[in-house]
């Protein structure tokens, strides 16, 4: 499939097709909140966004922005093209799991060393997500962890036929 028509973005607004390839880190100082079964497992100021081409940004949140017991580490990891290897948690609150819905780099490679201690979650297999006040759109596909907000614009890779992109 080709490239798709970039959306315009409007005042405020980012397009997705102006992050780089690899990713870039943007330090945030957006509140940033994850939701499930009814209590808020983490919060902060202090969150690292990850940008790349055609994905809505992914959040990084320092390990201590989580509730004590919110994450549960499980088996199993998977290798980023760029990152390294990702350890995953489930995500635990309110009496509820979220089966692997958060991960993290233990050792990403040195050019990523900056996420080492911090944590994304795929938002849309928890409660909710915010970003100032803003709930989170879950990026489409099930394998990838944007978060969509009304900042961004698209297309999104995840949808059918943007493996290619």
């Amino acid at each position: 499939m080709s490239r798709p028509v970039p959306l315009p973005a409007g005042p405020g607004q980012e397009s997705v097709w102006d992050y780089p390839r690899p990713p870039a880190v943007d330090p945030s100082g957006e509140l940033v909140e994850v939701h499930l079964g009814g209590e808020v497992v983490a919060r902060t100021r202090a969150s690292l966004r990850v940008l790349e081409t055609s994905h809505p940004p992914t959040y990084y949140l320092p390990v201590d922005a989580f509730v004590d017991g919110a994450l549960v580490p499980v088996e199993g990891s998977t290798v980023c093209e760029w990152k390294g290897r990702a350890a995953y948690f489930d995500v635990v609150g309110g009496g509820r799991r979220a089966a692997r819905a958060a991960w993290t780099y233990p050792e990403p490679v040195p050019t990523y060393a900056v996420l080492a201690g911090h944590v994304a979650v795929m938002p849309g297999l928890v409660d909710a997500c915010f970003v100032d006040g803003e709930r989170v759109r879950a990026q489409d596909g099930g394998f990838y962890g944007g978060w969509i907000t009304d900042r961004v614009v698209g297309p999104f890779k995840g949808i059918p036929g943007s493996w290619g992109w």
